[in-house]
């Protein structure tokens, strides 16, 4: 079963980032929540002892048709759940009050200035897809098996693992996100995130 995850920093560290209040509702609450349903919803069931990962992959909408058989309304909630736990861990774990690599560097620091030219160019492409995404969402640096980084926009709680890819960095666009700290100014917010971002967490997520 699963159990929320333990922040590695203080409710207050990433202020004024994201403040102690939003850090309580959205870890707290919010990924709590996630937590207690899908636990509740595989309980008893063939996913109840896979990962997340194999629980996305096996109820995402597209999934294979040989995954376990769920039905459709038990299958959404399941992806809905288990989606929205691994997209939270990978955002709260990629900050860091006093980030030790501020700036990417090695395999991705080179594959950024391959494809976008500069970190400032990818950053403001990031924001502009973050910023354009309708309605609740995720926007994710995300790679494919040959290395190659996309930017995916996602509604809900989907995520680059049900599509294949692998999940390198994402900011969460769901006002419940930052609406106590920034209420609808989307883009201050994703603007804002670069400020805590620990890059040597997004180079090991590359590069592992």
């Amino acid at each position: 079963m699963f159990t929320l995850i333990n922040l590695p920093y203080a409710l207050d560290a990433l202020s004024p980032v994201i403040s102690a209040r939003t850090l309580e509702f959205h870890h707290g609450k919010h990924l709590q929540a996630y937590v207690d349903n899908l636990n509740k919803l595989i309980a008893g069931t063939d996913l109840e002892d896979k990962s997340l990962e194999e629980i996305i992959v096996a109820t995402a909408p597209h999934s294979d048709p040989s995954s376990p058989s769920l039905p459709a309304p038990t299958g959404n909630l399941i992806f809905n759940n288990a989606g929205q736990i691994l997209n939270h861990e990978l955002y709260f774990l990629q900050f860091a009050p006093h980030p030790s690599c501020p700036a990417p560097t090695g395999h991705l620091k080179s594959q950024i200035e391959k494809q976008w030219s500069t970190l400032d160019a990818f950053k403001t492409d990031f924001e502009s897809k973050g910023v354009g995404l309708f309605g609740s969402g995720w926007v994710w640096l995300q790679a494919n098996a040959e290395g190659e980084l996309s930017i995916g926009q996602y509604p809900n709680a989907d995520n680059p693992v049900a599509h294949g890819l692998k999940p390198i960095l994402t900011f969460d666009v769901w006002e419940h996100a930052y609406y106590l700290d920034y209420q609808n100014r989307r883009a201050a917010h994703l603007k804002a995130l670069w400020e805590i971002v620990d890059w040597e967490v997004v180079e090991e997520r590359y590069i592992k």
